[in-house]
């Protein structure tokens, strides 16, 4: 039985690596091909190792049709929620199928609310409106609600080789998501040069990162105008015209003691000539 291979479908998911590929083929040589292969049509959505390793082998296969598919949207969402139940895929392999998945919901939500169908309520926002949180996103994927920013820092600025990197294990997410903010053809340069090279890259990144806040500052204390350092003229002038009011006012004010001082002296003199005066 020939079957349709999709293969942008077929490529969506990461494919078994060679160990987990050669597995699966010992087992299905060994005890044939127990899971019947997933088809929406005649396009095989689900087991396309299993279909290559049994025409290989001339082994009989059974398959199963899907009703529930209405677009390859649908077929994608399943996809990610089969994969997503694997214990082989990485953190990081889990949180970029949540991601996609979180991308097609919203998608599906916007048409849905874009365009109701004639004459009647617009449909209910989509199936996993809890994906809509970072919280819930890496409840799905079973990671971190950080490693799911990391990832979306990861999956907008690295090169495809970094990526692979990830894949790989060569580099941890962390370190990735460091050196993802470095210029592509430094990403690529390391990432060919391999781990040691990845770590120091993500070391640089972070130094970086770390050095930009105090480079900001000086960059805006070396350029700044003379207003932010010391008084324009307007100021000095002001300032040297308000030193001179002080002055005539302290003058005034020990001149007006003065006054007061010889005020009190003749009120006591005249005090004394009256007590001495006969009666």
């Amino acid at each position: 039985m020939d079957l349709v291979v999709n293969e942008e479908l077929k490529a969506y998911i990461d494919p078994l690596t060679p160990d987990e590929h050669d597995a699966l083929e010992r087992s299905i040589v060994a005890e044939g091909c127990r899971d019947a292969l997933v088809l929406w049509g005649d396009m095989l959505v689900d087991g396309h190792n299993r279909y290559g390793i049994c025409r290989k082998h001339g082994l009989p296969f059974q398959t199963v049709q899907s009703t529930r598919f209405q677009s390859m949207e649908d077929v994608h969402l399943w996809m990610i929620d089969q994969h997503l139940g694997r214990r082989s895929l990485s953190d990081y392999q889990r949180g970029v199928l949540a991601l996609r998945k979180r991308e097609i919901v919203a998608e599906q939500r916007a048409r849905r609310l874009a365009e109701p169908a004639e004459g009647a309520s617009p449909a209910p926002a989509g199936p996993s409106p809890a994906l809509d949180t970072r919280e819930a996103l890496a409840k799905a994927a079973r990671i971190s609600s950080n490693q799911v920013v990391l990832i979306e820092k990861i999956r907008k600025q690295a090169a495809p080789e970094l990526v692979e990197a990830i894949k790989a294990g060569t580099i941890s997410i962390n370190a990735a998501a460091a050196v993802s903010s470095l210029p592509a053809a430094e990403q690529v340069a390391a990432a060919a040069a391999g781990k040691d090279e990845l770590k120091q890259a993500a070391k640089r990144a972070r130094d970086s990162r770390r050095r930009a806040p105090a480079d900001e500052l000086a960059a805006a204390t070396t350029t700044a105008t003379p207003s932010e350092h010391a008084p324009s003229d307007a100021s000095a002038n002001t300032l040297e015209s308000l030193q001179q009011r002080v002055a005539t006012l302290t003058a005034e004010n020990a001149a007006l003691k003065l006054k007061i001082a010889d005020l009190h002296a003749q009120l006591r003199a005249h005090a004394g000539e009256a007590d001495t005066a006969p009666f």
